[in-house]
């Protein structure tokens, strides 16, 4: 089995995609305040991961892509919760710690899991597009196949036809064959009795 070869640019989106899941952490902290426009960067992030998944299906196929997404969740939420828990100044609010630290952890994961559905809503897509092609190819295989048959149809009555004609020209030639022997057969009696009432004649002479 062949080893499989990805080029190394196209694991530049999983790094983007372990960035934005980061970069989420930051939302309405004192670091970065969003104010009423965090649901908007909130949603810009959901589709920028959606992006992503759909990109990873088309370079790194629905198998890699899925680990690769996995291993991106798994490693930013590590990343991020030392983070959180090194410069929890800026990070937590009013919760208890533990309440924080679930809080961004289900950021990343549902980012990731955003990524999963990209990943899985191309991949669905590609398998009806290939399910489409598949169909038109068996249509037409079947047309041909149906064509085929009437074609091989007519050629075995043209040909039973042929055979007829055939069988026909053959009887009548016997026919005629038989009808000659018979004339023949008939001369030749002919033939014999005058010459025995010839000889005859001729030896009352």
């Amino acid at each position: 089995m062949k080893n499989l070869k990805v080029p190394v640019y196209h694991f530049f989106i999983p790094i983007l995609l372990a960035l934005l899941m980061f970069g989420s952490n930051f939302l309405n902290t004192n670091i970065f305040d969003f104010g009423n426009n965090a649901f908007a960067v909130w949603f810009v992030l959901l589709l920028l991961c959606f992006a992503c998944g759909w990109y990873m299906d088309r370079t790194l196929n629905w198998n890699l892509g899925g680990k690769v997404v996995f291993a991106t969740i798994v490693a930013a939420t590590f990343i991020s919760l030392v983070v959180v828990v090194t410069f929890r100044e800026y990070f937590f609010g009013n919760q208890t710690v533990v309440e924080d630290l679930v809080m961004y952890t289900l950021r990343n994961i549902t980012l990731g899991s955003i990524s999963f559905f990209g990943l899985a809503v191309a991949e669905i897509l590609m398998l009806e597009k290939n399910y489409a092609i598949v169909s038109e190819k068996l249509k037409l295989f079947e047309t041909v196949l149906h064509d085929s048959g009437k074609e091989a149809e007519l050629k075995i009555k043209e040909a039973e036809l042929n055979a007829g004609k055939i069988v026909q020209e053959a009887e009548m030639e016997a026919k005629e064959v038989l009808m000659k022997k018979e004339r023949i057969q008939k001369e030749l009696k002919d033939f014999i009795q005058i010459e025995k009432e010839l000889i005859r004649k001729y030896e009352n002479l």
